[in-house]
Parts: C-alpha cells; sequence; structure tokens
C-alpha cells in the first residue's frame, strides 16, 4: 500500500509525516487542489503530487540526467549517519545518473542563464554532463564575478 491510500491526504499530511520521503515532493498539474483539498480535480485521475517515495519506486536506470531547476530542490531531512532523505536520494534509488538541483533560491534570471549555458554546453558542445556542468560554473563565475549567490546554488550529483 502507497502511503496515504486509504485516507484523505491533504496539504497537512505531507507536513507532518514522518517519513521524509513523503514530505518532499514535486507539485505538478493539478497539485495546487489535490493539496488543499486532499482530493484530485476528478475521481479517478492522479493527485499532480509526486512525492520522493513515489519518484523512488520508478524505473530511471535508462535516464542519464534529471534536472530540478526550481528552488531549493537538493534539500531534505539529515536522517542519522544516512544522509539526506528527498528529492535527490528518491531519483538516485530510482535510478537516474545525473542530478542538478539547487540548494538556495536563484533567482529567475539568473537560473535561465545558468540552464540556457549548461544545454547549449550539453547537447551543442556535445559535451558530458560533468563538463558541461563545470564549463557552465566557469562562465557564470567570469560573468556573476563577486556575485556567486545568483548561480552557484546549483549542484551536480552523480
Amino acid at each position: 500500500m502507497k502511503p496515504g491510500e486509504g485516507q484523505a491526504i491533504g496539504e497537512k499530511t505531507f507536513k507532518v509525516s514522518d517519513n521524509p520521503m513523503i514530505r518532499s515532493g514535486l507539485v505538478l498539474a493539478g497539485g495546487n487542489h489535490a493539496w488543499k483539498t486532499g482530493k484530485p480535480l476528478s475521481p479517478g485521475l492522479e493527485d499532480g503530487i509526486l512525492t520522493a517515495y513515489e519518484i523512488s519506486q520508478m524505473n530511471l536506470a535508462n535516464t542519464e540526467l534529471v534536472v530540478l531547476s526550481a528552488c531549493e530542490t537538493g534539500l531534505g531531512d539529515l536522517v542519522g549517519n544516512e544522509g539526506v532523505y528527498g528529492l535527490q536520494r528518491a531519483f538516485k534509488i530510482a535510478g537516474a545518473r545525473y542530478l542538478i538541483m539547487s540548494l538556495w533560491q536563484v533567482p529567475d534570471f539568473q537560473t535561465q542563464v545558468f540552464m540556457t549555458a549548461f544545454y547549449k554546453h550539453w547537447l551543442e558542445g556535445k559535451m558530458a554532463v560533468p563538463e558541461a556542468f563545470r564549463a557552465t560554473q566557469a562562465e557564470l563565475r567570469g560573468r556573476y564575478s563577486g556575485e556567486a549567490f545568483k548561480w552557484a546554488g546549483f549542484v551536480l550529483v552523480e
């Protein structure tokens, strides 16, 4: 049984769950309604909330890269000596090879600049993901000298 089955899931369920893999996730189309009411927009539809637990149950073994450019997507709960539980762990359990995530609130404009530069290096420049990420960091370091908070929040996890 999936967490939350057999009970109404609402905003409080996600916030107060003891399981950090339930407290972490992505809100997709229709998710705001489910977040507030505990029910999908229409019976039989998905609720639009993809928890880290649900992600960890997927088969992403052939996924080379997951990019989560929204603010603070690299955060989670530190659990004893087991590490961080959250989106990062979920995607790695599911089999994704690389993840790009942010550790803080990177401004929208610099996020767009970072992602555009990264994809140019990776896809047009035919660089490997780590090489493209390092090239992007170097490019933004030069462009925003002394303002690392505007771009350095992005991390690459292998």
